[in-house]
């Protein structure tokens, strides 16, 4: 496409130039691409950057427009817009030709649960012969072809989205499942898109409120995915759900269309009955923890509702494979190694209690909290280690621009309240051997916070960061 042919819609005559790209980010911008000039997002614990400020390094790197919010004039074409975050999600859109007419778009949201819910669904629909692309926190997917995900953002910027739903169409694959977070929705990442189908898991309202501020504008946020849905599945526990229900949905959990009855928790998984209005069966999920019936029943619903036979659904729940660094068992004897990516009070004290109930021994945790975050978490984060772990080894986790000192002494603070016996390790790599080496047979060892992530950031560095390896490395160094 040309520059001339994208700014069209606008109203703003350029040349015919070829367009290569578009970005946000001044560092990414090469010859021929689009620059658009975002303002920054306010936080708690730093200013905002300003996109218009990085307008000339982004003009040395080869960009042929500029789009922004501030009158200026500029050496190449240069288009005004209202709304920056708007015009780039609008151009990225027409760039990639609106691939997302040609896909039928699964929108997965909530506080917790959504990367196991996408990636649960990307496996029915998979094992149902629907061939389907699948963009999570934990990574991408092209059909069956995995790749990295594109940083930290659970949801990337607009480019990234249209752009990997262009490839998804180019590949032939029929539909896609995103996971769509509060911050993708107020910060128009995925604007443009309509979903045929809508998946809002859960909701705590006790997160994020450092990006939203109150409750309700995180609740807003995540009931915009219901505004643009055909359908939406829907907890029976969300809040606000008669507002909710005045579009198209289908009900899951208590008192639903689709609920799980007779839960047991085995060592190797789930058992439950699978009641829904296609039909009932006996599911098994091989995934640890009472609380993933919550994810399988979302995406479940969400699957059926697309079409897809209940004993097609019965055999995906089975065949699971599981989703690297999400209760992930690296070990199990002699004893027992698990990493997850639990980084909130309320995730650690799911994961805690539910190793608790299948560890012989003691319960050690190695676990840190996010710079950058809402200071909140750490308190959490550590009453709850201090609560349910026999000892944690408090250790980094991306303190970003903070120090980490002061996050670690937050953390101990919070565990001193509650009488927790506790270790501070900041290097995360001896904290994780340290916790190892103390391991003892039927004890079991939690690495939290990390998960699947493949950067550990420290101050300005993202270094690289593989939670697994780290953890085998401590293994065989203790001849295991």
């Amino acid at each position: 496409m040309t520059l001339e042919e994208l700014f069209a819609p606008f109203g703003l005559q350029a040349p015919p130039l070829p367009v290569r790209g578009i970005t946000l980010d001044s560092r990414r911008v090469e010859e021929g691409f689009v620059f658009v000039a975002v303002p920054g997002v306010p936080l708690p614990h730093r200013q905002p950057l300003d996109g218009h400020h990085f307008i000339p390094e982004a003009l040395a790197r080869g960009a042929i427009a500029v789009v922004g919010e501030k009158d200026l004039r500029l050496p190449v074409p240069y288009l005004k817009v209202a709304d920056s975050r708007l015009a780039l999600a609008q151009l990225a859109r027409r760039l990639h030709g609106e691939p997302d007419r040609r896909l039928f778009l699964t929108g997965v949201t909530g506080s917790k649960g959504k990367s196991t819910t996408s990636a649960l669904l990307h496996h029915l629909l998979q094992a149902a012969g629907r061939p389907t692309a699948l963009l999570s926190t934990v990574g991408l997917r092209l059909g069956q072809e995995a790749r990295p995900s594109f940083g930290h953002f659970t949801t990337p910027e607009a480019p990234e989205v249209f752009g990997f739903l262009r490839e998804a169409v180019d590949r032939g694959l029929v539909g896609a499942v995103l996971e769509v977070s509060s911050h993708a929705l107020a910060l128009k990442r995925v604007e443009g898109l309509a979903f045929g189908v809508g998946v809002f898991v859960n909701f705590y309202p006790d997160d994020h409120l450092d990006f939203h501020g109150t409750p309700e504008a995180y609740f807003q946020a995540k009931a915009l995915l219901v505004e643009r849905s055909a359908l939406s599945v829907l907890n029976t526990r969300l809040p606000h759900l008669e507002a909710l229900r005045a579009r198209p949905h289908l009900l899951f959990g208590p008192g639903g269309e689709v609920f799980g009855e007779g839960l047991r928790e085995e060592a190797e998984g789930l058992r439950f009955t699978l009641h829904t209005p296609w039909g009932q069966g006996e599911a098994f999920l091989p995934l640890l923890g009472g609380y993933n019936l919550e994810n399988a029943l979302a995406a479940s619903a969400a699957a059926l509702a697309q079409g897809v036979s209940l004993e097609e659904v019965l055999f995906g729940l089975a065949t699971f494979p599981g989703i690297p660094g999400r209760m992930e068992i690296i070990q199990k004897e002699p004893f027992r190694v698990v990493i997850d990516f639990a980084h909130t009070g309320k995730s650690l004290e799911a994961a805690l209690k539910t190793l608790r109930r299948t560890t012989r021994g003691r319960l050690l945790l190695v676990v840190g909290a996010a710079g950058e975050r809402d200071p909140r978490r750490r308190q959490d984060i550590g009453q709850v280690a201090a609560r349910l772990a026999d000892k944690t080894f408090f250790t980094e986790e991306d303190h970003r621009s903070e120090p980490l000192e002061a996050i670690l002494e937050a953390l101990v603070k919070a565990a001193e309240a509650e009488g927790g016996h506790y270790a501070v390790v900041p290097d995360r790599r001896e904290a994780i051997h340290q916790a190892l080496a103390e391991a003892r047979p039927g004890d079991t060892v939690l690495l939290a916070g990390k998960g699947h992530e493949r950067t550990l950031e420290r101050g300005t560095e993202a270094l690289p960061w593989n939670e697994r390896e780290v953890a085998l490395e401590a293994l065989r160094a203790l001849g295991l």
